[in-house]
This record gives structure tokens, C-alpha cells and sequence, in this order.
């Protein structure tokens, strides 16, 4: 049993620190593919919308995909798909894109925001710092409760 008060928060932890890792890694790829990437225009092929959660009582996220198709300076043609684009880009729609040219398939139809990338990113991370502080203060409370008993819970 004591084993459960233990593995769960640190199972949470190591989620959450992967789940950091995938934050900043998105946000220096999508800064460094604003700052050194090379523009080309870029045509919608398809625009559809996903949802998750249950309705009812809890909220429902829906989530705008894009699917671009651009050509490269090489003339290599390159698909991609990207979440949380505009409402306002349709099917059909011609758009500016930027790729690095050594990975053309992580395209960014997105505008440069930096401001709300870094925004974004920050609210993220404290998110997840506080989950992993409360998780850390919970593994600290329940091995005192354990030492204090001898090992069983009172």
C-alpha cells in the first residue's frame, strides 16, 4: 500500500517532465523555423476540426488541422499537417509557410508571435511546476505520515 503513495506522484512527475520536454522543444523549433526558415506559398488542401471531452458536465476542446501542401526551393513537393491554425484559412486557401530546409515536413503556416509563443510556453511550464511541486509535497507529507507509524497507515 505504501508503495502506491510513493510510484503514483513519481509516475506523475516523470509525465510531467516529458510532457516540458515536448513544450520546449515545439517552442525552439517553431522559433528557430520563424527566425532561419525559408518561405514558400503553400496551398490548403483540407481543413477539419476534432474534438475531446465527454460534453456533459465537462468541457469540450475542439482543435482546427491543416492540411498544407507546398513545394520546396529543390522542388521536392512536402504535406504537412498542423493543429490550431486560423478559422479563417479554408480549403483551397493559399498561404505563406516557412520550413527549414533540413526538415521540410515540420512546416509552420503559423505567423511569427513570439510574444505569444514565449506566453504559451511559460503558462505550460508553471502549470506543470505545479503539479509536479504538489506531487513532490505529497510523496514528503505521505512518507512522514509512514515513518511516524511505523510503516502502516494509522
Amino acid at each position: 500500500m505504501e508503495l502506491f503513495f510513493y510510484a503514483i506522484p513519481t509516475l506523475m512527475i516523470t509525465g510531467c517532465g516529458f510532457a516540458a520536454y515536448l513544450l520546449v522543444r515545439r517552442a525552439r523549433r517553431l522559433s528557430r523555423t520563424w527566425a532561419h526558415g525559408l518561405t514558400a506559398e503553400a496551398r490548403c488542401l483540407r481543413m477539419f476540426t476534432t474534438t475531446s471531452g465527454g460534453g456533459g458536465d465537462t468541457s469540450v476542446r475542439t482543435t482546427v488541422h491543416h492540411v498544407y501542401e507546398f513545394a520546396t526551393r529543390e522542388g521536392r513537393t512536402v504535406r504537412f499537417e498542423e493543429e490550431d491554425g486560423p478559422t479563417t484559412v479554408l480549403e483551397g486557401d493559399l498561404v505563406t509557410v516557412r520550413y527549414l530546409p533540413e526538415q521540410p515536413q515540420r512546416a509552420t503556416a503559423l505567423p511569427p508571435s513570439r510574444g505569444r509563443l514565449a506566453f504559451t510556453t511559460g503558462f505550460g511550464l508553471t502549470f506543470l511546476g505545479v503539479v509536479v511541486t504538489f506531487c513532490v509535497g505529497f510523496i514528503a507529507v505521505a512518507h512522514m505520515i509512514f515513518s511516524e507509524s511505523g510503516g502502516l497507515m494509522p
